[in-house]
């Protein structure tokens, strides 16, 4: 099997190779030149030590040495080439203790987390797979190398990257695999907010987000996400509804992936984001009434401050959290659609916001039962098409597009302070009704009508 290597790694590889070492890309770009895709980044591996690498190579960086890496830098590329070597005791569930550097590539690979990373490849030797990961990615298997409670035991992450490229590969994990993700969970606590930040994002931003089910089903939400395990126990009595709180937040996840095409990366982020965390709130606030049938009174609020709770825990930063809370407020929003209207909740919302706004609320739709679905969802349409009329026709939606500006105010008798500030709240709410307002002598003329 051959896989083609950039010009720059098959460089670094050939020098190697001639000064008398083994040299191999391995890992993640070695699965996903079989799996046909491009690879981020390339790794390579090498029987030389870091200081023989050094030694090679005019331009490195020390990045890792003292796990064996060095960074090769190649014109404005860079690369990753680490020396063969045996990971000592891990006292931390995530870094060795210390490293043994060897000779053998088959000791290096079976330090590894899963076969399917496990493959290394050079133009000479081909793919050396000793752990029969090829066979693993033909079956679509997510499978340990050698023991899977060693391996989770060396670096619990692997437990939740388990899932992670479960979601993104569409693959099944395998059941002795499956069982130590179970019974390790637990093990989790040990790892840092932002780790299990990049794997939980990673995992849910993949074209197979329902794979998030795994969580549960395993316990691992019961230690990063708990907010998941209320939801999943969480029923909803309504005809509006067909899922119970957790398979309807599922379901919309997995609706939200048709819309990737769409979207920018970090929109992609935000959307999921805000599908994962809608409905948190709705086991804190479900109510059933005397017919059996429950509602979940403010549950879009409580929504919001968990959402928030959980974002801040896991340490996204505020621009993303802000943003998620916003959407998450917002979600089941419903006005009359009018243009005042539209205008008003743009300003609640954002400008920025609001095409990723339409499809919270598509998703949410179409995860529920089909119960009036066509009227919703002709509403959403409505509401989209009046957003966009008032976009291209440029209406003033913030402050700062109002034709008169706090200075203009002074100058015919207001003064700075409490009263300026409500005296252009009230002219900005004027011309969100009627955008005809906004010119500087109308706003005048009713500013001076106030005084």
């Amino acid at each position: 099997m051959q896989i083609k290597l950039p010009d720059k790694v098959r460089l670094i590889i050939q020098k190697l190779t001639d000064e008398g070492f083994e040299a191999y890309a391995v890992g993640g770009c070695v699965r996903d030149s079989l799996l046909g895709k491009t690879p981020n980044d390339w790794d390579i591996t090498t029987s030389a030590t870091p200081l023989e690498v050094k030694s090679i190579f005019r331009r490195t960086v020390d990045t890792g040495i003292q796990h064996g890496t060095v960074t090769v830098l190649l014109g404005k590329d860079s690369y990753e080439v680490t020396t063969y070597r045996i990971d000592g005791k891990y006292e931390d569930g995530r870094h060795p203790k210390e490293v043994t550097y060897t000779a053998s590539l088959e000791e290096d690979l079976k330090r590894r987390d899963f076969t399917i990373n496990a493959m290394a490849y050079n133009d000479i030797s081909g793919l050396v797979d000793k752990f029969d990961g090829l066979n693993d990615m033909h079956r679509g298997i997510i499978r340990a190398v050698g023991d899977p409670y060693e391996r989770f035991g060396e670096d619990a992450l692997r437990i939740l990257r388990a899932i992670r490229f479960s979601a993104q590969l569409d693959y099944e994990i395998d059941k002795d695999t499956l069982q130590a993700v179970s019974k390790l969970a637990p093990t989790l606590e040990k790892i840092s907010a932002e780790r299990i930040r990049v794997e939980l994002q990673k995992l849910i931003t993949s074209k197979h987000p329902e794979k998030l089910i795994l969580m549960n089903e395993t316990g691992v939400s019961g230690i990063i996400l708990p907010e998941l395990d209320l939801m999943m126990e969480t029923p909803q009595n309504t005809p509006h509804h067909c899922h119970d709180v957790g398979i309807h937040t599922i379901e919309a996840l997995k609706k939200s992936v048709g819309y990737d095409g769409e979207l920018t990366e970090d929109e992609i982020k935000i959307l999921r984001l805000t599908m994962l965390l809608h409905d948190t709130g709705k086991p804190a606030t479900r109510i059933t009434d005397s017919n059996g049938r429950d509602h979940f009174y403010g549950h879009e609020e409580k929504s919001e401050a968990i959402a928030s709770s959980v974002l801040h825990r896991l340490k996204y930063d505020n621009d993303t959290i802000n943003r998620v809370k916003r959407l998450v407020k917002y979600h089941d929003l419903r006005e009359e659609n009018t243009e005042a209207t539209v205008r008003r909740i743009t300003v609640l919302i954002s400008k920025e916001l609001m095409p990723v706004w339409f499809l919270v609320r598509r998703c949410d739709i179409y995860a529920q039962s089909m119960m009036d679905r066509e009227e919703k969802l002709g509403d959403i349409d409505l509401c989209e098409k009046i957003f966009k009329k008032i976009i291209q026709r440029g209406d003033c939606l913030s402050m700062k597009e109002l034709a008169v500006t706090g200075r203009d105010l002074m100058e015919i008798g207001y003064k700075s302070g409490p009263e300026l500030g409500e005296e252009l709240d009230r002219l900005f709410k004027k011309v969100l009704e009627d955008p005809a307002f906004n010119t500087k002598e109308k706003l005048l003329s009713m500013a001076r009508s106030h005084t």
